[in-house]
């Protein structure tokens, strides 16, 4: 498998991850004012994953860019 690949398959995660962490979020503000002491934590795993989703596609375009 190719750096692109393995890159492609990692995005495909990240991105379920990302999908996840912002259904959560948005399920604990529907939930409000109940847990809202979670706000904070749900909030920066949300801002993380979809960070990290955001390096990742930078760095496969950036490698598909490299190699054309």
């Amino acid at each position: 498998m190719s750096g692109i690949d393995a890159l492609k398959d990692e995005i495909k995660k990240l991105n379920a991850r990302a999908t996840k962490k912002k259904m959560d979020l948005h399920d604990l503000s529907e939930e409000l004012p109940q847990n809202w002491q979670n706000i904070l934590h749900v909030a920066q795993e949300t801002y993380d994953a979809y960070k990290t989703l955001t390096e990742k596609r930078a760095e496969l375009k950036a490698l598909e860019k490299a190699s054309a």
